[in-house]
């Protein structure tokens, strides 16, 4: 004879699987003075400024990998400095060519997100 296992096991808590979005922004423009991102439509942008974004590059160049101690001088970055050219890295990050010729960082886009300059997101972080 067969059972009846139609019922539902109702002593169970159903699971539940939850799926991370990536994190990526709407809009990327380039500009001599830094990158604009766009992270929504509903306007949620900030321009990260060019010099301050380079000194924050997350390359092995820039950044001793096992500390993680600055490498980068700050005096080497030249205060003009600019995006020449910008560019996707898979769905997670952009890659920037900047005007020192300077190009192997790749910057998250959780990362840049959590950086994020605008008002809103400084005053969750709790800064001036």
């Amino acid at each position: 004879m067969l059972e009846d296992n139609t019922r539902a096991d109702t002593s169970r808590e159903e699971e539940k699987w939850y799926v991370k979005m990536p994190v990526m922004p709407y809009r990327i423009t380039r500009r001599d003075e830094g990158l604009l991102l766009e992270w929504d439509q509903a306007g949620h942008a900030a321009l990260y400024e060019s010099r301050r974004l380079r000194l924050s590059c997350p390359c092995a160049e820039c950044v001793e990998e096992m500390s993680g101690r600055a490498l980068l001088q700050p005096e080497s970055v030249p205060a003009d400095i600019r995006p020449l050219s910008v560019g996707l890295v898979g769905s997670y990050g952009l890659k920037v060519n900047w005007s020192d010729g300077h190009s192997t960082g790749i910057y998250t886009f959780e990362k840049l997100l959590a950086w994020c300059p605008c008002d809103a997101c400084q005053a969750r972080r709790g800064e001036p």
